[in-house]
Parts: C-alpha cells; sequence; structure tokens
C-alpha cells in the first residue's frame, strides 16, 4: 500500500471517528440566522465554486445585503417566497464538517406561525442559536424561542447577539443584553448558556476573533462550536431498546433489532422483557461490522439472549432492576401540529419509540401562551398552540419523563383518518387514576343504581359515527340470508358501526327479539336480526341471489 492510499484511509478513518452535532438556529425575523449560517459556511471554506457562483449571481439579483454583497442568507432561504420576502418560512437543513466535528445545522423559522416548523427542526439538536438583534434586544420572540428550546430540553444555549457593527461594538449594549436574557431564563432551567457578539454580515466573530471587539474574552463562534461538550447528554444510565425487529435468518439465529435509546448494555447482563416481566440474559450483540461486547445509544444493534422469550415490535428489553414507569394514564407537553384543531372526543393512534396503541385525550389541563408565558383555560388545541394535557391509552405504554429520557418520554399523535402527525408531545409523569376527569364518582354511582348508563348516545355515536338501527334480513334460503348477513355485517363493521348479529330463529318469542333489538340499537349501535318481525322501525333487508354486495352497499 503507497503512502498517499495510507493517508486516506487515515483520513477517512479519522473523519468517520468525528462525532456529530445537530444545533437549530431560532431568532425574530431579520434577525440574521440564515445570514449567520452562511457566513459560517463561507468564512470556514466549506462551499463549493458551483456553489459560490451561484451565490454570487443570486446575490445580484434577489440578494437583500446591499450593493456589491454577497448574501449569505440566500444559501439557505431557497423557497421563492423566502427570497422575495427575506425571510425563513421552511426548515432549511445544511451539513458541514470542520477538521474536528461534523455539524447539521437547521435554520428554524422567526414567524410565530410556524412553530411547528422550529418544533421539528429542534426535535434533535443538540444545541440551539438564538439570535438577538443588538438595536431592539431581548423581544416577546426571544422569550418565545427560548421557552421552545426548553421545552424541547435543548441542554446547550448560544445567545448570538447580532448586528453589533450597528451600535459600534458597544460593550455597553451587549452586556444589558446578556443581563436581561439571562434573568428571564433563570426559571427555565438551561443549563449551559454562552453569549457571543457577533456580526453575521461582516464575520465578526462568527470564524475568527473580531478586533472590534476587543472587550470580549471569548472565543469566535466556530470554535465554541466545535469543543462543546454533548457526550455527556446522553442517558447512560437507564437502559431501554424498544424492539423494532425480530430477525431470524435461519434456525440457529433469534435476534431482536433496534435502536439503544438509552443506557448500556453489555453481554451477560440480565434483561427483562417489557410488558411480559420474563427475564434472560444477553447472549451476543451483533452489528454489520461483527459482534461486540457492549452498546450504548445511539448505536442500533441486533441483541440475542441466552432464552427463548416471545418478544415483538414495540415490547421493551431494559436491566431487571431499572424499570421504566408503565401505565396507560399520564401528563405530557403537547404542541398541536395539524392544520384540523383537536377534538376531544376522538380516539387518535399515539407512537412512542416503536410501540402504537390508540389514546384519548382525557383533559386539557391548560394552554401555554408562548409570547407572554401565560396559562389559560381551554378545551382544545388548535395549529401551533402548546399545552399540557392528559392522555389515557388503550394499552400500557412504557416511558421515563422527557426531562430523564429524551428518546423514551416522546411521543406523537396520529389521526386515524387522515395519518396525518397532529401533535408532538413530551410527558412529564404518571397520573393516578383519580385525577381523570372519566373516573367514577359518587354521582356516577348513583345513576348507575338507578338503572342509567353513564355512556350517552351521542358519545357512541362520535366513535361509531352512525346512528344505531335495526336491519331484519329475510329470505327463502338459507345460504343466501347468511352471505346477505354476514356481508351487511362486515360491511357496518369497516364504518366503525359496531354490528350485533342476532337469529331470532334460536329464541321462542320473536317479539322479544325485536323489543331487544331496538333498545340496543337506542345505545347506538346496528343490530342485525336473522329472520325477525317487520315494522316501520326496522331496515328490511330481502336476501335473495344475484350481487348480495350492491344490495348491501345500497342499505349504508
Amino acid at each position: 500500500m503507497s503512502q498517499q492510499t495510507l493517508n486516506i484511509t487515515e483520513f477517512l478513518d479519522q473523519d468517520e471517528k468525528k462525532d456529530l452535532l445537530r444545533l437549530l438556529t431560532a431568532g425574530s425575523v431579520d434577525d440574521g440566522k440564515s445570514t449567520l449560517i452562511g457566513k459560517l459556511l463561507f468564512d470556514s471554506k466549506k462551499l463549493y465554486e458551483d456553489q459560490l457562483d451561484a451565490l454570487e449571481r443570486d446575490s445580484e439579483r434577489v440578494g437583500n445585503a446591499g450593493e456589491n454583497n454577497i448574501d449569505y442568507a440566500l444559501l439557505l432561504d431557497g423557497l421563492k417566497a423566502e427570497r422575495e420576502q427575506g425571510i425563513t418560512i421552511d426548515v432549511a437543513y445544511r451539513y458541514f464538517s470542520t477538521n474536528k466535528r461534523k455539524f447539521i445545522i437547521a435554520d428554524t423559522p422567526g414567524h410565530e406561525q410556524y412553530t411547528r416548523n422550529m418544533i421539528t427542526g429542534g426535535s434533535t439538536a443538540n444545541l440551539a442559536i438564538i439570535l438577538v438583534d443588538a438595536r431592539t434586544g431581548v423581544i416577546t420572540q426571544t422569550r418565545r424561542h427560548s421557552y421552545l428550546v426548553s421545552l424541547l430540553g435543548i441542554k446547550h444555549v448560544i445567545l448570538a447577539v447580532n448586528k453589533m457593527d450597528l451600535v459600534d461594538y458597544s460593550k455597553e449594549v451587549f452586556d444589558k443584553i446578556v443581563k436581561d436574557y439571562t434573568d428571564f431564563i433563570k426559571p427555565l432551567n438551561i443549563p449551559d448558556v454562552k453569549c457571543f457578539p457577533l456580526s453575521a454580515l461582516k464575520g465578526d466573530n462568527v470564524v475568527n476573533k473580531s478586533e472590534n471587539t476587543p472587550w470580549f474574552d471569548g472565543i469566535p463562534l466556530l470554535d465554541y462550536l466545535e469543543t462543546v461538550e454533548i457526550a455527556n447528554d446522553n442517558n447512560f444510565d437507564d437502559f431501554r431498546y424498544p424492539v423494532q425487529y425480530v430477525l431470524r435468518p435461519n434456525l440457529d439465529f433469534r435476534g431482536f433489532c433496534g435502536k439503544v435509546a438509552s443506557g448500556i448494555v453489555r453481554k451477560g447482563d440480565e434483561v427483562m422483557a417489557i410488558p411480559s416481566g420474563k427475564t434472560s440474559r444477553v447472549k451476543g450483540i451483533h452489528t454489520y461490522e461483527g459482534e461486540i461486547d457492549c452498546a450504548f445509544p445511539p448505536q442500533s444493534v441486533t441483541i440475542t439472549l441466552e432464552d427463548e422469550i416471545d418478544i415483538s415490535r414495540g415490547e421493551m428489553l431494559v436491566h431487571t432492576n431499572n424499570k421504566p414507569i408503565v401505565s396507560r394514564n399520564f401528563e405530557a407537553m403537547l404542541v398541536w401540529m395539524d392544520e384540523k384543531g383537536m377534538d376531544p372526543d376522538q380516539q387518535y393512534f399515539i407512537k412512542q419509540t416503536t410501540h402504537t396503541t390508540r389514546v384519548r385525550i382525557d383533559q386539557i389541563r391548560y394552554k401555554v401562551d408562548v409570547n407572554t408565558m401565560e396559562k389559560s383555560d381551554c378545551k382544545a388545541l388548535s395549529l401551533n398552540e402548546i399545552g399540557k394535557a392528559v392522555f389515557v391509552t388503550n394499552e400500557p405504554i412504557f416511558f421515563d419523563p422527557y426531562t430523564k429520557n429524551k428518546n423514551c418520554g416522546s411521543f406523537i399523535i396520529i389521526d386515524p383518518i387522515t395519518n396525518n402527525t397532529s401533535a408532538v408531545g413530551m410527558i412529564i409523569g404518571e397520573v393516578d387514576e383519580k385525577e381523570l376527569t372519566s373516573t367514577i364518582t359518587e354521582e356516577d354511582k348513583i345513576t348507575m343504581r338507578a338503572g342509567n348508563s353513564l355512556v350517552s348516545v351521542t358519545e357512541r355515536k362520535k366513535i361509531t359515527g352512525v346512528d344505531g338501527k335495526v336491519y331484519v334480513v329475510n329470505g327463502e334460503k338459507n345460504d343466501c340470508i347468511n352471505e346477505f348477513t354476514y356481508t351487511l355485517e362486515r360491511r357496518l363493521f369497516d364504518i366503525g358501526a359496531m354490528p350485533i348479529v342476532i337469529n331470532a330463529e334460536e329464541i321462542d318469542n320473536k317479539e322479544n327479539v325485536m323489543t331487544i333489538a331496538k333498545k340496543i340499537a337506542q345505545q347506538g349501535y346496528s343490530v342485525i336480526v336473522v329472520n325477525g318481525l317487520v315494522d316501520n322501525d326496522t331496515i328490511v333487508c330481502n336476501a335473495k341471489e344475484g350481487n348480495i354486495a350492491e344490495d348491501v352497499k345500497s342499505l349504508i
């Protein structure tokens, strides 16, 4: 092997071992988010020649940086509307690397109406750069973005006081903004905050130390981004391994594939499968490159066990002496992301780690005004609104509080009709059943003892979507009657009507059968009576040979 080939191999090995920092930029409109990232890429020599040529041409044609100046924001603002208005609308991602670290930057919009876009960009970020215009200082949007950053659990925040050139690089202006900001964020519990005086357009303190701020004794922004410690941000204490796939390539191998959400697992560790509670020991930890002795986040591995345990997708492996919370009831901070507003009476899907089940929203404790941090009562959330909500799932889920474990404390809500992501949530903790609005009270017990149901017809109709009806199926041939009956049952079930089939021939008194069927229908169910009595309150179905599917379709 030649020396040149060896050098290339060493370089590639070193590049592969560099860690990755995900960061986002946030701030008010025109604070210079896109310009800062563009200047960072430009001054660090991370742009290709064709990109530079295109940037110079675009700056002349649609730039907003003045004559003969390069508009670095155009590197990220690619949408036509963004360039026309000089704002960021969608999240733009840029990848680059230096000799010390790899970076993925998410340039997020500043408008309040694009809150969901910022949440999307910040969901995986390790660090947030919040820009402030030196002329205006800390404003409402600065506070809003800082609250969202704390909500997302981002532990490292940079306050970038931009456009220092427009205030003559005044130390007094910078110090006042820093004091205002640090006073504001104290209740938000953000552990690491650093402040930088910058001019994104002119490059002061972006990549190189600026002579215009001799009073600033810190390092340039890029140097800090290259050295900020993020390895300890992962939870290495609580082993959580959501099973994504069961790998069975042959009779001699059965492994459980997934990504280590948190904690460390080693060969020989005693583990428990949740929810079954079955225990075993780790036999092997396999990767594409081969078998390893231990695994930690965010590695994707395949784990084999010494014992044959039935484990499927959606279940979880944990250490036997360190288990997550297993519950159907919990409260969480929720960000509504769907154009269609929340319907508290509708059941949604919840996807948490690899587990998906149905969920209902028991109550909204309060809504947060992200501009003022004030809390107010509300019944439901709409697009971009944030609140604390209580949830009840159909099946128990396995979780940790979001502040302790982001991967096992986060979830998304999915609309079962449109399959859209309706909301994202950050779990706070378990809720006692006594706190649920659905808890049966003493007044409810009195109602039930009087022979009345707690479930109203209106509530049932919201679940089924249809009114209760009685269908009477009659005919000359039993095979036609059966085919018609169960075709009708299938179609009613498919639309959520929850059908019930009763064969009147199996009961002596047909009049009693019809009386019972009508009472059941009054509760919102669809009842199919085979060979029942016909009257004005029933839908008559004559089962005859022919196109039964079309006949059934005409009834529904």
